[in-house]
């Protein structure tokens, strides 16, 4: 439904119309009184012919310069425009869902299975125009009552405001999770809660000259939405190097998007994707972009995978993640245990 202000403006457009119309047949009525005709002004200084009376009755032919039909078309031509004026400016985006200081409910309206414990999980926002309103590189808080305590977490949806209407939360279902289990179960039209954005990263295309990541597991998701973000932007430069590995090959998620994006964008995004277990010096070495004050590296995965790659990164000179990351620093860490980044 359009807004207060949408409706204003049709009815300015078409209440100035309108008078102008009027405005218009009040001069003219005034000028052919006094035998005067716009046509005669506009030629004024040539010869002038004599005005031939024309028998209305005497011809079949509709004048459609003059009377109440040149109006009429007029005020249609009017009225498509105002339309199409409307449609391509006038809705813009709407006010974003999402609120950091109140929970807010959302529906699940479909569920796309990715491998035998991990699905995307499409929820509804409560306009198909919504937006959910999630800068670059922040999450959201998702709570649910488990056993009679109120459990959060954080997700970083895969989504981005380009998608209207809808959210994405991609989720791997641990056996001993509580949140991800939680989701696991939903049926549609069941209802998570969910508060934000939240987090101290904001990507921009001009954070970084180049971005190296790791992720392990469901870790991709952060990663992923920086790099749809980044990679269909045509002003953005930046070079991005993954390194993404599992426990098992099949636990790969979206393999088949990154490897789609690397071809595509293979001037600006490669990506290591084939590695089983976890990633070794040798494989930040030879990956990621050497230690320089204009490149980043973000890490996302449980904590083994984090202590270890510290340690790498370490032995190759690069400087130690804070406990806090911050915007300026150049390496970056998330941890998880049971659940996504």
């Amino acid at each position: 439904m359009p807004n207060r202000y949408q409706i204003a403006f049709v009815a300015s457009f078409v209440g100035t119309l309108l008078l102008l119309i009027a405005l218009t047949e009040f001069v003219k009525a005034k000028l052919h009184a006094a035998g005067i005709y716009v046509s005669d002004l506009i030629l004024l200084g040539l010869d002038k012919k004599p005005r031939e009376h024309v028998d209305p009755a005497a011809g079949d032919m509709l004048d459609f310069t003059n009377g109440p039909f040149a109006q009429l078309v007029t005020l249609a031509l009017a009225l498509a425009t105002t339309a199409l004026i409307y449609v391509k400016f006038g809705r813009g985006k709407r006010k974003p869902v999402l609120d950091p200081q109140v929970w807010k409910e959302f529906p699940l309206k479909e569920k796309i299975v990715v491998s035998p414990n991990t699905a995307i999980y499409r929820f509804a926002l409560p306009h198909p125009d919504d937006i959910l309103g999630l800068p670059i590189g922040q999450h959201v808080s998702v709570s649910a009552e488990i056993n009679g305590k109120d459990i959060m977490r954080s997700y970083t949806p895969t989504s981005s405001d380009d998608d209207r209407g809808h959210f994405d939360l991609l989720v791997k279902a641990y056996e001993k999770g509580n949140v991800s289990r939680y989701i696991s179960l939903l049926k549609i039209g069941d209802k998570i809660r969910v508060k934000g954005p939240k987090g101290q990263f904001r990507y921009s295309p001009t954070l970084a000259r180049e971005l190296g990541m790791i992720a392990g597991g469901t870790g991709i998701t952060p990663m992923l939405q920086i790099i749809r973000a980044a990679l269909k932007n045509p002003l953005d430069r930046t070079k991005i190097s993954l390194i993404y590995a599992n426990v098992n090959p099949e636990d790969i998620l979206l393999k088949m998007e990154l490897d789609e994006l690397a071809a595509k964008h293979s001037h600006r995004f490669r990506v290591w994707n084939g590695g089983v277990g976890f990633v070794s010096k040798e494989h930040i070495e030879k990956h990621m972009p050497a230690t320089d004050k204009d490149i980043k590296i973000l890490m996302c995965g449980p904590p083994p995978m984090i202590t270890a790659m510290k340690k790498h990164l370490a032995e190759l000179n690069y400087p130690a993640p804070r406990t806090v990351s911050k915007l300026e620093d150049q390496v970056r860490q998330r941890v998880f245990s049971a659940q996504p980044c």
